[in-house]
């Protein structure tokens, strides 16, 4: 699936992933390829990007708008 985590004026990951961690009102939770569409806003702590054959990408977030739609993973930043 494609991912990208992204501030107004900058994109701190854009590519393929394998899968996506985050935490929203209800707790942790993944988004895997083909997972539902969705929207939610991510509560304060880890986001993190599995990647194939790479290191895991992680980021410490404050505020967040992830919204998922057709294999495609967008994570809104507000800092």
């Amino acid at each position: 699936m494609q991912v990208k985590v992204a501030a107004p004026f900058r994109t701190y990951f854009e590519g393929e992933a394998a899968s996506v961690s985050a935490a929203n009102d209800t707790g942790p939770f993944d988004v895997l390829p083909r997972h539902k569409n969705f929207m939610t806003i991510l509560k304060p702590g880890q986001l993190t990007v599995r990647v194939p054959q790479r290191p895991d990408f992680n980021l410490s977030i404050e505020r967040a708008v992830m919204h998922v739609k057709d294999d495609k993973v967008t994570v809104f930043l507000d800092v």
